[in-house]
């Protein structure tokens, strides 16, 4: 057997994937070199942005087994490299466009991704778990998504989805952690063991800006912001720093938990931001009889979308109520979502209906230029 051709190496490797980009290692200038000799070896070098790269034994392993396939290869040997100052430049403009220019990617006019902020009253009623689960669920129906944890006193978004390694930093660059296909970002991603962070106000805003400039998601479909409960320091600056951004709020069916959450949807009045509609957490109890048993009353989310519809002046609606299940807690302490570790079970189906909806919900095209030109 002939000794596999250039192009066919080279055809193998656009196949790799790298795992914080999500953009083949041949596209982002990571591949230095690759070249077979008479016997079928196949020698490769690529290049990782930082010494220390965390997923580098992925990257070689995804490199051999790509090669591996091509007719003719007898064996694959990967050298792993790091690119100088000038290659990480190169890279930050390919990812970045012109200049690498820094700025909130998601108010560009061209930009198409969704931007949904995750808002309760108060704490308790299972928003993040919410959160990671909508994204976890809308990744696995093929959708670009990513998580800033925005709750940067109470974080918790990076145990709840099973990410222990940091974030990679090329320069002033943050690669984002990705678990389920979900890129994620987290205060808690910079925080020795278990510390509080004790920050005021305008530590908070800075937090969030340098998440949203400084954080290389790509081109994301849906982004997810899971906010601290409340309507204080970081609410304001999500309606500053992404005008465009979408309020879901989460309530239980409590009454008095709904007329706490009224007030976190009230705040997209006031900033001139739509709310996306209201998800009802810890709805009822699914009894061995078929029963339900109403733990925390019922009607609340309900009463809460007609609440916010008028305050708003448009519709909101119940997007799903979820009813409570202990292996959705399970799962959040494993690191794994339930609508992924139990897919079968009624909460996490009630949570892909959510997501459904969600999904439906176009890409907005307002504003956007079409490159149309008079003759």
């Amino acid at each position: 057997m002939s000794s596999p051709s250039q192009e066919a190496l080279e055809a193998a490797l656009a196949t790799v994937i790298d795992p914080e980009l999500r953009r083949p290692i041949t596209e982002l200038g990571m591949l230095e070199s690759v070249s077979a000799d008479a016997s079928g070896v196949v020698r490769v070098a690529v290049l990782l942005t930082i010494a220390g790269c965390p997923l580098r034994d992925t990257i070689t392993a995804d490199a051999t087994a790509a090669l591996s396939k091509v007719p003719g290869v007898t064996g694959v040997d990967v050298e792993l490299k790091v690119m100088d100052q000038a290659q990480r430049d190169a890279l930050k403009e390919r990812l970045r466009g012109p200049g690498g220019q820094r700025g909130v990617p998601f108010n560009q006019p061209g930009s198409l991704t969704k931007v949904y902020a995750v808002a309760s009253g108060k704490g308790g009623v299972g928003k993040s778990s919410v959160t990671v689960n909508l994204a976890c669920a809308l990744a696995a129906r093929g959708l670009r998504v990513g998580i800033v944890d925005a709750d940067v006193h109470g974080f918790s978004v990076p145990s709840l989805m099973g990410i222990t390694q940091p974030p990679t930093r090329v320069d002033d660059m943050i690669l984002p952690p990705v678990a389920y296909g979900v890129k994620v970002i987290s205060i808690g991603m910079f925080v020795e063991g278990n510390k509080p962070v004790a920050w005021r106000g305008p530590m908070l805003h800075r937090a969030l800006e340098q998440f949203l400039t400084d954080v290389y998601f790509g081109d994301l479909d849906v982004l997810f912001l899971d906010l601290p409960p409340g309507t204080g320091d970081i609410a304001i600056s999500v309606a500053q720093l992404l005008p465009g951004a979408e309020i879901l709020v989460v309530t239980t069916p409590q009454a008095a938990a709904a007329e706490v959450a009224e007030r976190a949807g009230t705040i997209a009045a006031q900033t001139g931001q739509k709310v996306a509609g209201v998800v009802e957490n810890m709805s009822f109890l699914e009894m061995p009889d078929g029963g339900r048993m109403e733990l925390f009353g019922s009607g609340g989310g309900e009463l809460l979308a007609k609440r916010l519809g008028a305050v708003v002046e448009s519709d909101v609606p119940l997007l799903g109520q979820i009813p409570l299940d202990i292996r959705l807690r399970e799962g959040g302490d494993a690191g794994r979502p339930v609508v992924l570790a139990a897919p079968e079970t009624a909460a996490a189906q009630a949570l892909q209906d959510i997501a459904g909806r969600i999904q439906s919900r176009p890409r907005g095209l307002a504003g956007m230029p079409l490159g149309i030109q008079p003759r």
